[in-house]
């Protein structure tokens, strides 16, 4: 190999260590932000609130922001912001499947909740930062359902709308009686 050769490899090697680097510092700085970051001022945005009538669920969300057709199973909704349409937020639910027939009864899998909504209710609010696009996503289990809740934007806009989705992910309520 050339002097050259060696030379070029190495500075692709630093580039490509200092890239992995930086979307880490990425990852890092969202995770952290989020533990800091003031709360989301709701009262400077008007308000609808998406009711799903087949499995009890409902959360509120801007006014503004625009319903894509629904299922025809109406096991959920999305929405689309306004503004450059790079939000969108996504909620569905679905029934887990009855133990007796799962493949392997005896195993468990255990996920510990690390969110709260202020219903009260604990599940798993979890951050992802990728290549293009940035979510947040809640999971919650009661009784034989599984709800989640999503919003997500790319890369650059996913700072203007991590307050927002916080504060919706936090509002978020199971009713008591299903329709």
């Amino acid at each position: 190999m050339s002097r050259t050769t060696v030379k070029f490899c190495r500075l692709q090697q630093r580039f490509y260590t200092n890239i992995l680097r930086f979307g880490g510092a990425i990852a890092l700085f969202f995770s952290l932000w989020g533990c800091h970051a003031k709360s989301f001022d709701s009262s400077d945005v008007t308000w609808k609130t998406y009711n799903n009538s087949r499995y009890g669920f409902e959360f509120p969300y801007p006014s503004n922001w625009n319903a894509l057709p629904a299922p025809a199973n109406e096991d959920g909704i999305a929405l689309v912001s306004p503004q450059k349409k790079t939000g969108e937020i996504r909620s569905w639910a679905v029934n887990q499947l009855p133990k007796s027939i799962t493949k392997e009864p005896d195993t468990k899998t255990t996920i510990n909740p690390n969110f709260r909504t202020t219903q009260g209710v604990s599940g798993v609010l979890l951050v992802e930062i990728n290549d293009q696009t940035s979510s947040m996503t809640l999971s919650l289990t009661q009784d034989e359902v599984q709800y989640y809740w999503q919003g997500r934007s790319h890369n650059q806009e996913f700072p203007n709308y991590y307050r927002l989705f916080y504060y919706i992910a936090q509002q978020y309520r199971i009713r008591e009686e299903k329709g």
